[in-house]
């Protein structure tokens, strides 16, 4: 007997490659916040070894330095040995779910989190409700009165900002190439991407349109999974992979302006890997995904670029810069665009704290990384930031008063010859 059980524990293999060196801990956003070497991804993979021992049980101080991690892979970036702390920590997680079960009140606090966030369906539902609280400036009395039950006050006080066309803004199925046809490719639409950010959407698909793609954004599956697989849901995760992967296999490519997304998708096939009906499928699928800074980036622009005089501070999502190594692009293609002055904040590699559903469930630490990366953000003057991910926007969106664009926004308008 184990900590562990028998589907999926983290490997021995893997475990071995990490030497203890410590390079990882100046990167790592939780060791920077709590301290504490078990908070520290060379101290998880040590518990993540213990847990493979005979005679190890799962405990509470065990699940608590897993949930600690943000799992924004930054330690894999700053690793010199190649260790995969990315695929240890993703068959850790859903061992934690399974065999250290969680108080009452933390279970309900995730289960309300997932039947919300990742159904579009439900959010637009829920978006009048928000416009008209947002309109009506009664979201700080509400958090006061929801003091008593932080879980929901985080959830309120990240509430991105709601417009009127939210509930009911749809993208077309099928948008036609402009210019020279490039290729017949599909958008991941995303969850809370289509519902609250529906104008990056359409701004993505607008500059693929312009720049020769026949660009399809079916609206089912609701969501890829990614959200419940970097936080263990792992049943969930698996249910829509397979999902996702029926729906979008077809295309030439799968376009991606959602860093978390993107990121998951594209390790479907470390998920399904011991699936004999799946694995070779998610294998080909995954090889197809690409974020939509990298799928542009490799081509000659078509669209001619107006010039956007701005200043813009380029914020690296995790889950992009780290998890799919995508750097160079996104800023090549800001570069692109006339006018345009891109500068670099300090410390691009520590996390702002959003983390998929962390700046919910440990709200604390994830303000104080929200705070520092705000200060950072600031101490470069830009008049705007630009993020790839929705978590990130309304994550730093919260600490700064200076606007938030994801990328395809600002190319957008600098195609259109517009300003935002």
């Amino acid at each position: 007997m184990t900590a562990w059980d028998v589907h999926r524990p983290p490997d021995p293999d893997l475990i071995a490659d990490c030497v203890h060196c410590g390079f990882c801990l100046p990167t790592c956003p939780s060791y920077t916040v709590f301290e504490d070497e078990m908070d520290s991804p060379r101290g998880r993979i040590v518990l993540m070894r213990v847990g493979n021992e005979p005679g190890s049980r799962p405990s509470d101080e065990l699940r608590v330095h897993m949930d600690r991690c943000l799992g924004c892979m930054a330690c894999v970036t700053a690793c010199p040995s190649g260790v995969k702390y990315d695929q240890l920590i993703e068959r850790t997680r859903p061992q934690v779910e399974r065999v250290a079960p969680r108080p009452l009140r933390q279970r309900l606090h995730r289960r309300l989190i997932f039947a919300l966030f990742t159904h579009p369906g439900r959010l637009r539902a829920l978006a009048p409700l928000l416009w008209v609280q947002q309109k009506l400036g009664v979201n700080d009395a509400i958090g006061r009165r929801l003091g008593r039950v932080p879980e929901l006050q985080a959830m309120l006080r990240l509430a991105p900002p709601v417009t009127r066309r939210a509930a009911i803004q749809r993208l077309a199925e099928v948008t036609p190439a402009q210019g020279a046809r490039r290729g017949r490719i599909a958008l991941m639409q995303g969850c809370v991407q289509r519902v609250f950010f529906g104008d990056v959407n359409a701004a993505t698909v607008r500059v693929l349109a312009a720049e020769g793609f026949e660009v399809h954004a079916p609206r089912s599956p609701r969501c890829c999974g990614s959200l419940q697989l970097h936080a263990g849901v792992e049943d969930e995760a698996l249910e829509l992979a397979k999902a996702t992967i029926a729906a979008y296999e077809d295309f030439e490519h799968v376009a991606v302006n959602v860093a978390g997304c993107g990121s998951g998708m594209k390790d479907y096939a470390h998920l399904l890997a011991d699936d004999p009906a799946w694995a070779q499928r998610a294998t080909a699928f995954a090889a197809k995904v690409r974020d939509v800074t990298e799928l542009l980036a490799d081509l000659e622009p078509q669209a001619p670029r107006h010039p956007l005089p701005m200043t813009v501070a380029y914020h690296d999502a995790c889950h992009l810069a780290h998890a799919q190594k995508v750097r160079v692009q996104p800023r090549a293609l800001l570069n692109s665009i006339p006018g345009l002055e891109l500068r670099e904040p300090a410390e691009w590699e520590i996390c702002c704290g959003s983390a998929g559903i962390y700046n919910l469930v440990e709200p604390g630490a994830a303000a104080e990384l929200g705070e520092r990366k705000a200060a950072n953000l600031r101490a470069t003057g830009a008049e705007a930031i630009a993020a790839g991910n929705p978590g990130c926007a309304i994550q730093i969106g919260s600490y700064l008063d200076i606007p938030v664009f994801h990328p395809m926004t600002l190319l957008d308008h600098s195609i259109r010859g517009t300003r935002p």
